[in-house]
């Protein structure tokens, strides 16, 4: 925000916002120019030309929500998923980090020249039967050349290089890796697409620059901040040596503020993630803690994650080590998967008894009405994964979804996109479905983005400020489609069209 007024005036700066003899503007005083009267007229025509900006976008803006109403009724399918791709979003708040990155990229990346120089990578491409083998891995699975190279000859004939794959073993080995076929659906997800994925996300260079190129995505389509789900404790390197926890973060974080990823206006925090249903998750849980109070300037929250169909997972397990960590940690927010099943029940009502103030899926919640009123216009948030749960089953029909049930209710609720990469999808999808079933009105969709950062871990600068430019991006989106021809503003939307846009749609 430009402030006015006063002998101290902030001047808009070129230079990012840093205060020195070199910046284009400056605090206004005796140190820094010769003449005041020259800085206040120049300060007095910029006031000008922001009101005059404000206004001409206020006026471009008059009644955006009907214009909205206007295109959504006359606009094709097509038109509108165009006009939604260019919306502003906001933030992807429930992002499962190895898994939302499409197979396409894991791929490119693994088999590019920079990787190639470093490290290499091996897929299963047959099954075999081969005496010396201890563990059964699904097709595709995939391993780097260190591991392989400690296989017995029968097990290496099963292998073949990932970066000298057929055009067709190319093809079925990204397929593997997305639900894109009829009957496919949790356990092809839950037990075969992550395992497959192997020692790709171990490799935390291969990762970071997966990351970036996903974040290039995203930043296209309108989302500037992921809150990934993560964790440091499994990285190797090129010759399979356990890479420590905070040298791999290093590794991570100073990829993430490369130039290219920096170009990506899109920011990013992580989540410590434990699988709920593991034998040692307390432990877990609380390892994931001290890291998370050690490293807040990246690691912002916790969560649990895993099927909860698998009852040894269920949320009262971890009541005491929950009230344990309490006892010695401070504002460490939780986000916790809760209600994703098909079934009644009461889980997101123990999950706030935990702790947490955002609870993933939350499918079920619309079975526990009591917990829906304590939910009902309070501080909680639910991550809703409208495409997740359509693929995985849970909410088979996605009309019938309790999602705009728990938003007009007066339960905060956001779109996310999960696991994009598995169901090859992105936020515009979960938008235009949203906008296809439910009819959202503007004031909706503009709050869904809104919400995405307001109850995002951000810290509280970052938050401030992410908001202050979602603000101002949806008035300049609304100055682009609010005045003259709309269908014309769309000529300029180069939409980036999902696997499953053109599955499900038929986009093109």
């Amino acid at each position: 925000m430009i402030e006015f007024g006063g002998d101290r005036e902030i001047a808009v700066r070129r230079d990012g916002g840093r205060t020195g003899r070199n910046a284009v503007g400056f605090i206004a005083d005796n140190r820094y120019c010769s003449s005041r009267s020259a800085v206040r007229k120049w300060l007095s025509e910029m006031k000008r030309l922001v009101l005059a900006v404000l206004l001409a976008s206020r006026l471009g803006a008059v009644d955006f929500p009907e214009r909205y109403r206007e295109i959504e009724r006359s606009a094709s399918p097509a038109e509108l998923f165009t006009f939604l791709y260019g919306l502003p979003k906001g933030g992807d708040l429930h992002h499962h980090n190895g898994l939302s990155i499409y197979a396409s990229v894991w791929y490119a990346t693994a088999t590019s020249a920079k990787t190639l120089r470093r490290n290499s990578f091996y897929t299963m491409t047959e099954l075999g039967n081969c005496p010396d083998s201890s563990d059964a891995q699904p097709r595709f699975y995939t391993l780097q050349r260190s591991k392989f190279e400690s296989l017995s000859p029968c097990q290496k004939a099963l292998y073949e290089p990932l970066a000298s794959l057929s055009p067709e073993l190319k093809a079925a080995w990204i397929s593997s890796l997305i639900l894109d076929k009829p009957g496919e659906g949790r356990d092809e997800f839950f037990e075969r697409i992550g395992p497959r994925l192997g020692d790709l996300p171990r490799d935390p260079w291969l990762l970071g620059d997966a990351m970036v190129e996903n974040m290039r995505l995203f930043g296209a389509e309108g989302v500037r901040y992921i809150e990934a789900q993560s964790g440091v404790n499994g990285f190797i390197d090129a010759e399979g040596n356990r890479i420590p926890p905070e040298e791999g973060n290093r590794i991570l974080v100073e990829r993430l503020r490369q130039p290219d990823a920096l170009a990506t206006g899109v920011n990013i925090r992580f989540q410590s993630v434990v699988l709920r249903f593991a034998p040692d998750a307390e432990q877990r849980l609380e390892a994931a803690y001290a890291w998370v109070a050690a490293h807040r300037d990246q690691w912002v929250g916790i969560n649990m994650a895993g099927r909860e169909d698998n009852d040894k997972g269920y949320a009262l397990r971890f009541l005491p080590a929950y009230r344990k960590m309490r006892r010695t940690y401070s504002d460490i927010p939780l986000s916790i998967h809760a209600g994703e099943r098909d079934s009644p029940g009461h889980e997101v009502r123990d999950t706030l008894l935990l702790g947490a103030t955002r609870i993933g899926h939350g499918v079920n919640l619309i079975t526990d009405p009591d917990t829906m009123l304590l939910m009902r216009n309070n501080r909680y948030l639910v991550e809703v994964n409208l495409v997740s749960n359509r693929l995985l089953d849970y909410v088979p029909d996605t009309a019938t979804h309790p999602f705009p049930e728990y938003w007009r209710f007066g339960i905060p609720v956001c779109l996310n996109t999960d696991d994009r990469g598995s169901w090859d999808s992105d936020m515009t999808d979960e938008y235009y479905t949203a906008v296809t079933n439910f009819h959202l009105t503007w004031k909706e969709i503009v709050m869904l983005g809104r919400n995405s950062l307001e109850y995002s871990f951000a810290e509280a600068g970052l938050k401030a400020k992410m908001l202050a430019a979602y603000d101002a991006d949806i008035a300049g989106f609304e100055a682009k489609f609010g005045a003259g021809d709309w269908r014309a503003a769309l000529h300029n939307v180069k939409p980036e069209i999902s696997g499953y846009a053109r599955r499900t749609w038929k986009f093109e």
